[in-house]
């Protein structure tokens, strides 16, 4: 076909039409983004929900109504999931809608401007500098060089001529050529690259894994016990349906921590607001969790470590002679060339432009030859380029060896009063400008990098870029260890890669899929991997990482999978993510020892019960009373407290082993009233009081644990739990089915209640000493 197709003439009418049928069309939609349908099927369809709702259904059919407020706590955490997942997801999507874009093509022997959604495979092109490549093609008359950076991670211009291939989503910064559609929609390169992570990433966070652990185990327990206990609710003891369902829902709902799970969502969702006024953008509050963990930090350099545009930082004048001359003969040299490379961009924003001198002939800029050229009518020849190609290395100023030695990207002026010959040769030239251009480090980066490495976070930058230019730019940044750098176009296998990990700091010369064999690596090796990139070579990467953070100014798929976006693509926010973090984590595991308790000693009068065939003491509405009253109150409030510790130790048996004490202190009590009250011929209500009470003493001295060491607000917060949950059980002791302490059962109250602190504080300070803490550490 290529060699048929006038490249004057294009296509014809029907042969577009017939590659439309055919479905050869470049209307492909590529989202990386979660659907709707996903994001709802996740937070609905999870084990935990599923137990909640059966048991709600149980309580619904027998109608007991008021034992379901217990739902309100589910529905809650649901969608405060949907609509935060949604309103990210949403923003993500308004930051990627651009203009319609435009394409010229040749069909039927004339040139067209159309969409270039309406490209078809074989279309002949007219594309020129400054413009970006709407699907792969080959080039087929004339010569440019195109900028990959976004695609290869490469800052290099790549020359490109008959029969090289132009890649979808590059840009070309200088000539012009006729290039041939040679892929279309799905089958161009960046989205090949795109759809290998349209994987469904789930969700990543020790908290959730830590309630889906409770809740798989509880669900191993919950129907069998549930079955048992109703059995012997109904046939033992002939309690009816709707006393038996009530009292097995109450033994089973205990074991369900809703409360913490509602808290977690809070934490998190707090975060997600208090992120999004710093200009970060959450897509999945559960990586604000997992950041706090983070161990490996695997950087971008462009875009991340530095700001992505190339800026003059320092010119020097060579010649005297040409001192007062020199604005005049640079600005006419930018007024005349047409080469719009990101170098280029940058010395033209330094410059003003001028018409002083006029052109006679130019030469573009290569980045074969490595210089342009323009002759002008009263000077002469003025040539702006690599110094090495325009002057011998012996005269090479001591200028441009020091801000190579530096880093820097150095380009020389040089004039010359002959005229230019061709694009072969030069004339002798004179030294007249030295330009220092860099990509400049983003302000605070070497702090950031100082702070993140001091807090344990070992840092690593990978970059499709020259390795000795990532490891300058790493230096400049203050990076240890930015002298270790390794081109990895040189290892050829995924084993040479997988081992480079581990003796290297720098990567250089990084293909997208050596990118995701990193991180890999790394996680294999048990390191929790953050990944920052702009680009589409980044995609695959930021994919497998555990927690992935996309530039809002780069490309728009790393912004649609990855679980953080920062608005000002400013990567020196990542702290603050960090603090978000450890205070979500730290603040949950203070106070999940509270919710844990119910989880545990339901779990054991449940066994007591169905083996003693003893009623459980407590119902579905007892049980919501202090899910909202003493876990939910003091817990949300100490939430939003800053802590910025690290996080150490595993949150589940932390939680478990603070909760244990009070849980085994709620059994022996609830043991001891019954038998005092089967003794002393107590009634149920005087017994079912009692027994409630004690059990509200002893959640509260958790609660006041989780408070130490006191502050104002934590001492607030102690004393209206405890005041709180008294009034409102006396309050509503009629929905509570409770009655009120009369002088015996108020005697045995205070009595227990007295022995309970004691042996929770003797316990609590020989935790602290085994331990070798003090208060301040809890």
């Amino acid at each position: 076909m290529k060699n048929k197709l006038d490249i004057k003439k294009g296509l014809s009418d029907a042969e577009v039409s017939e590659r439309k049928q055919k479905g050869l069309q470049n209307n492909y939609e590529e989202n990386a983004a979660k659907s709707t349908r996903d994001i709802i099927y996740d937070n609905v369809m999870t084990l935990f929900n599923f137990l909640n709702f059966g048991i709600a259904l149980c309580l619904l059919l027998v109608g007991a109504y008021s034992n379901l407020a217990f739902l309100a706590i589910i529905l809650v955490n649901m969608g405060m999931g949907i609509y935060q997942e949604i309103h990210a997801r949403n923003l993500i999507q308004k930051l990627s809608i651009v203009a319609k874009e435009k394409v010229k093509v040749v069909r039927n022997g004339v040139e067209l401007e159309i969409d270039t959604k309406e490209l078809v495979l074989d279309d002949i092109v007219i594309i020129g500098a400054g413009e970006q490549v709407p699907s792969d093609m080959e080039v087929v008359d004339g010569q440019t060089e195109a900028n990959e950076a976004l695609l290869t991670g490469e800052s290099d211009l790549i020359e490109k001529q008959t029969e090289d291939v132009l890649l979808s989503g590059s840009f070309l910064v200088s000539g012009q050529v006729y290039a041939r559609v040679i892929h279309v929609g799905a089958e161009n390169y960046a989205v090949k690259i795109t759809a290998e992570a349209k994987v469904h990433k789930p969700i990543q966070s020790e908290l959730v894994n830590s309630i889906r652990k409770v809740s798989k185990f509880t669900s191993y327990v919950i129907i069998p016990l549930g079955i048992i206990l109703f059995v012997e609710a109904f046939f033992v003891r002939n309690s009816g349906m709707q006393t038996s369902v009530i009292a097995s829902a109450a033994a089973l709902l205990g074991m369900l921590p809703k409360g913490l799970v509602l808290l977690i969502s809070i934490t998190l969702t707090t975060g997600v607001v208090k992120l999004a006024k710093k200009r970060i953008l959450v897509q999945d509050m559960y990586s604000i969790e997992t950041l706090a963990h983070v161990d490996t930090l695997c950087l971008d350099k462009t875009g991340t470590i530095t700001e992505g545009k190339m800026k003059v930082q320092n010119v020097t004048i060579l010649n005297e002679k040409y001192k007062a001359a020199f604005p005049q003969i640079i600005g006419s040299y930018l007024a005349e060339s047409t080469d719009n490379n990101i170098t280029m961009q940058a010395i033209r924003d330094r410059f003003e432009l001028s018409n002083r001198y006029g052109a006679k002939k130019s030469i573009g800029f290569s980045s074969e030859r490595k210089w342009g050229a323009i002759e002008f009518n009263e000077i002469g020849t003025v040539v702006l380029g690599a110094p090495e190609r325009l002057v011998a290395e012996k005269n090479l100023p001591n200028e441009v060896f020091e801000a190579q030695e530096h880093g820097y990207r150095v380009l020389m002026l040089a004039i010359s009063k002959e005229g230019l010959i061709d694009e072969d040769s030069l004339p002798a030239l004179e030294p007249l400008a030295v330009f220092q251009i860099d990509d400049p480090i983003r302000q605070n980066a070497n702090e950031t990098l100082a702070y993140l490495r001091a807090e344990g976070v070992d840092l690593k930058v990978i970059s499709g870029d020259n390795p000795v230019t990532v490891s300058n730019i790493a230096r400049r940044a203050g990076l240890v260890g930015y002298e270790s750098y390794v081109d990895l176009s040189t290892k050829q296998t995924e084993a040479e890669v997988r081992q480079a990990v581990h003796e290297y700091t720098v990567f250089g010369r990084v293909s997208p899929q050596q990118k995701r064999t990193i991180v890999r690596e790394l996680k294999d090796n048990n390191h929790v991997v953050a990944m920052t990139g702009d680009g589409v070579n980044d995609v695959l990467a930021l994919r497998e990482a555990n927690c992935s953070i996309a530039m809002a100014e780069g490309d728009g798929a790393t912004r649609q999978i990855s679980n953080l976006v920062l608005l000002d693509s400013d990567f020196t926010t990542l702290p603050d993510v960090l603090f978000e973090g450890r205070r979500v984590v730290n603040n949950v595991t203070k106070v999940a020892s509270v919710f844990f308790i119910k989880t545990i000693y339901s779990f054991i009068l449940s066994i007591l019960c169905m083996i003693t065939a003893i009623s459980f003491p407590f119902i579905p509405i007892q049980i919501t009373l202090i899910d909202l009253a003493i876990e939910g109150y003091p817990a949300f409030f100490l939430s939003f407290e800053s802590d910025k510790r690290k996080v150490r130790g595993k949150f589940l048996p932390t939680a478990l082993r603070n909760a244990s004490v009070n849980a085994l202190l709620v059994v022996a009590n609830i043991v001891s009233v019954y038998l005092i009250g089967q003794n002393r011929n107590f009634s149920h209500l005087e017994t079912t009081t009692l027994m409630y009470y004690l059990l509200i003493g002893i959640s509260c001295m958790a609660v006041v644990r989780a408070c130490l060491p006191f502050n104002p607000l934590r001492i607030f917060l102690s004393i209206t739990t405890v005041v709180g949950i008294y009034v409102a059980a006396m309050l509503f002791h009629n929905i509570l089915e409770v009655g009120f302490l009369n002088e015996q059962t108020l005697m045995i109250f205070l009595g227990m209640m007295t022995i309970n602190i004691i042996l929770r504080v003797t316990i609590g300070f020989l935790q602290l000493k085994k331990a070798g803490k003090t208060i301040k550490d809890l």
